[in-house]
Order: structure tokens, then C-alpha cells, then sequence
């Protein structure tokens, strides 16, 4: 099976990459994780893996029980954390117990979060179902919950003991899902890894037909990438804010759409934004900046939309919480594969941003 280590002291964990649940069990076990075990999922991958993988760790003599509640960002609250810690009472967890989280992001953030406030702090693994979660949310510690309109305004940093990535459940995913998950693997290639950047745009087409071996491949490197930020910088002090090339707009979209679009397709969308700036500053040619958007339309991506006016977005972008003494930070690239952070956008370039990828 093919692992990746993330070096972070104590906190340190492997990723492991396989193409079934049938290792799960025993990856368990060399991490040393007890006996009890909540299961933590929503209603849709219930469906799919939850029988499963309960069935496969029961069956290794782990006392594991299933947690499903309803699918869907708009549950991504605290009322569906305070129902993962009942379910740990329910089903008794100490605090050497353990959660597992299976499923995409949503079920990351908030089953890690549970993780992080049950008994101030139980180890979790981190079991991602889609492209987004396991490209990108399962690994580097955030977990979190959406609130009063920002997306995850509330949360806390709490490594994983252990990530297993099946990309086996890549299949079940719906399109718009892969599109969503491909918006953070391509990200990656952007602000670190030129080669990465170069195989997604070459190997387009056995990624898009789910090659099995070239996902587990993909997921490695892309995994690495992000790893090798968090190991240098974990509690995003200052290297990691790199990760949110794309996000500053992105999740002001994703929030003026009311969460009808997928966290993917506005961080592309918020990608060429950022670039768009870059472009006009004199840091990136025009030749990269369409290079950039024939990735993403390479891969699905809506690169043009009717973006709702531009007020309303930037008043979202206000409530982001990456914001540095008042101000909006931005990620920018300089290269394919380099990046830069300013605080010195200024409203008039957002605003031709807005322009440029709107319809």
C-alpha cells in the first residue's frame, strides 16, 4: 500500500492510499486506536460505505457503531456537532476512545471538531470519500463548522491520528463532485509544483476515466504538496496561507450563491479572479493566465458565470477570517507553481476581477 508521511512531532500521522477498505482495520491497529470506535457519516455515504466499513472494523474486534446525520452543507452547524457528542455519550466514548470520520468534507470538519471539544480533545481519523476531502480537507488539522453566514467561522486545529484514502469511492461520486474536488488538486499545482501542474493538464483524460492508479498517483502528490506546506507551517501562521489561493474570493461566491454552487467550482472561479489581478499587476503573463483557465476548463470548470452584484460579494469577503488587521489577504500567483501574499488589493482590482469572470 503506498503511505506518505506527515512529520508534525507529536502530531505526526501517515496517509495511506489504497484502491478498497479492506486495509482500513489494520491501519488501525499499527496506530493503536481503541476498542470503541463512532463511526461519524452523513445520510448519502451511509448508502454507500457505512455497513461496509462498520462491518470490516466489528469484524477486526473493534466495538464500532454508525452516526449518520442529514446531508448537506446547510447542516455543517453547531446543532450537528452537538448531536456527534451526544452520539459519543450514547455510545459511551472515554477519552481514549476514537472517532472515525467517513465521508467528504463536510463530515471531516465537523466530525474533527466534535473530536476536538468531546472531553477537551479525542483522537479522530480522517476516512475522505470525495476528491475535495481527499485532496484536501482531511489532511493539515482544520476542522470546522459554518456560522451566522461565513464558511467555517468556528473550529479548531486537531490532527488526525491517520488518513485513509480509498480512491475506489471516487466512482460513486457525482460529476459536479469530481469537478469540485479537481478545483483544489489543481490549485496545488498552481502555488507549488509546476510538474504537477504539467501531468494534470497531460493526463487529463485517465484522471477523468478514474484510472486507478493514476488517482492513487495523483492523490500522493497532491497530498504531498499540502503535507510539506503544513509540516512548515501548522497553525497557518504565516506559509500555509498560500492553501487559500482562490479562497478569498471563492468563498465570498460560494457564500453569495447561498452554498448552491460546490466549494470547488467558486474556488476555481476565485483562482482566475486572483489570477486575473496577478495578470494585470505584470506577475503573470496573459499565456499563464489562459494556461490556468484551460486547466480548469480541461476538468470541467465553469471559467465565466453571472456572479451576483458586486457589493454583495465583497461585503462577503469582509466577513473572511483570514483577514489581517482589517485587511483582505490575497494569494497571488507569480509563476506556475510560485505564489505570493499581499494585503494590498485594493477594491477597484477586485471589482475588474468580478468583471473578467462574470458574464
Amino acid at each position: 500500500m503506498e503511505a506518505l508521511h506527515v512529520n508534525l512531532g507529536e502530531n505526526s500521522y501517515d496517509i495511506k492510499f489504497a484502491a478498497n477498505f479492506e486495509e482500513l482495520a489494520a491501519s488501525m491497529m499499527e496506530i493503536g486506536a481503541p476498542k470503541k470506535l463512532l463511526i461519524v457519516t452523513d445520510t448519502n455515504v451511509e448508502k454507500l460505505y457505512a455497513e461496509e466499513v462498520e462491518s470490516l472494523l466489528c469484524y477486526a474486534g473493534y466495538d464500532a457503531k454508525v452516526y449518520a446525520f442529514q446531508a448537506g452543507e446547510e447542516n455543517k452547524n453547531m446543532d450537528t456537532v452537538l448531536g456527534i457528542c451526544g452520539a459519543c455519550i450514547s455510545h459511551k466514548l472515554d477519552r481514549k476512545s476514537m472517532i472515525v470520520a467517513l465521508g467528504g468534507g463536510v463530515v471531516g470538519d465537523m466530525a474533527g471538531f466534535a473530536a476536538a471539544i468531546y472531553m477537551r480533545g479525542i483522537r479522530f481519523v480522517q476516512v475522505p470519500t470525495t476528491l475535495l476531502s481527499q485532496s484536501d480537507s482531511s489532511v493539515g488539522g482544520k476542522t470546522g463548522i459554518d456560522f451566522a453566514g461565513s464558511k467555517n467561522i468556528l473550529g479548531a486545529f486537531h490532527q488526525p491520528k491517520l488518513v485513509y484514502i480509498n480512491v475506489d469511492t471516487l466512482k460513486t461520486l457525482p460529476p459536479e463532485q469530481f469537478v469540485s474536488g479537481m478545483g483544489e488538486v489543481i490549485k496545488h499545482g498552481i502555488i507549488r509544483n509546476p510538474d504537477f501542474f504539467a501531468f494534470l493538464r497531460d493526463n487529463a483524460e485517465n484522471v477523468k476515466s478514474l484510472d486507478t492508479d493514476t488517482l492513487i498517483y495523483m492523490a500522493k502528490i497532491n497530498c504531498g504538496i499540502k503535507a510539506n506546506v503544513v509540516e512548515k507551517d501548522e497553525k497557518e501562521s504565516g506559509l500555509r496561507a498560500i492553501l487559500n489561493f482562490g479562497h478569498t474570493i471563492g468563498h465570498a461566491v460560494e457564500s453569495a450563491y447561498s452554498f448552491e454552487k460546490t466549494h470547488g467550482a467558486c474556488v476555481g472561479l476565485g483562482m482566475i479572479g486572483a489570477s486575473y489581478i496577478a495578470f494585470k499587476r505584470g506577475l503573470i503573463t496573459e499565456a499563464q493566465l489562459k494556461e490556468i483557465e484551460e486547466v480548469l476548463e480541461l476538468y470541467g470548470f465553469e471559467c465565466r458565470v453571472k456572479l451576483p452584484d458586486n457589493e454583495t460579494v465583497w461585503n462577503f469577503m469582509q466577513k473572511d477570517k483570514k483577514k489581517l488587521k482589517g485587511k483582505l489577504k490575497f494569494v497571488l500567483p507569480v509563476a506556475i507553481g510560485e505564489v505570493m501574499q499581499t494585503t494590498k488589493v485594493t477594491k477597484d482590482e477586485v471589482f475588474a476581477a468580478f468583471e473578467y469572470i462574470g458574464l
